[in-house]
């Protein structure tokens, strides 16, 4: 049976996310929610995103900078229930 983690998003959408089934950014953008990017293999960081509360697992390791707290949605998962500010 495949886990599936809460997400909220800018403090108003809730979204439950399988893991085995896509990115982070594949499931924002199923929801409904627009959503910013380039090359969405964790390369130019323009879908950068602010995570406020959990953990994300990388699918493969990006070459963007991350800072501290933010997590690039185009090559990750969630990892745990997640709290996140996407622009």
């Amino acid at each position: 049976m495949a886990t599936t983690f809460k997400v909220i998003v800018n403090g108003q959408h809730q979204l439950a996310v399988d893991p085995s089934q896509g990115t982070l950014l594949e499931a924002i953008e199923a929801a409904g929610i627009e959503s910013h990017f380039h090359c969405r293999n964790g390369f130019c960081g323009a879908c950068r995103t602010v995570l406020l509360e959990g953990q994300v697992s990388y699918i493969n390791e990006p070459l963007a900078f991350i800072r501290p707290g933010d997590c690039l949605p185009c090559c990750c998962v969630p990892a745990s229930d997640l709290n996140i500010e996407h622009r």
